[in-house]
């Protein structure tokens, strides 16, 4: 089955994300705990100097953990196949682009230049 298999409708269907799986799932679990381990001895090392007078360590000890989640979010959003484009309407006609006529004019222009058709 097709990412999109149209029904007896004639209307599209999206299969859902995919996880991901084999080396790429290990690589991204990898990456994951060393930024995570990364973030924790900073977090630890910025607590020490921040408590022994740094008062400009107190940005780091909230910074770090805040950079922790962050990268969370983005592994599971990876690992589990969800980007920025898979929140649309299953079945929903994929977004046309509105033409421009001056970027089309700039293309013919810059088409003209390689071919050495420019005005010199």
């Amino acid at each position: 089955m097709s990412a999109s298999t149209p029904s007896a409708t004639g209307v599209g269907h999206r299969r859902g994300p995919e996880r991901l799986t084999g080396s790429a799932a290990l690589r991204l679990h990898l990456a994951l705990t060393v930024g995570l381990l990364a973030s924790a001895i900073a977090f630890a090392i910025e607590v020490v100097r921040a408590l022994h007078g740094n008062t400009l360590s107190w940005v780091y000890v909230v910074e770090w953990p805040l950079l922790a989640g962050f990268g969370t979010y983005m592994w599971w959003c990876l690992f589990t196949g969800r980007d920025w484009r898979s929140h649309g309407t299953p079945g929903a006609p994929a977004h046309e682009a509105i033409p421009d006529e001056k970027l089309e004019a700039w293309n013919r222009y810059l088409n003209q230049l390689e071919a050495g058709e420019g005005d010199e």
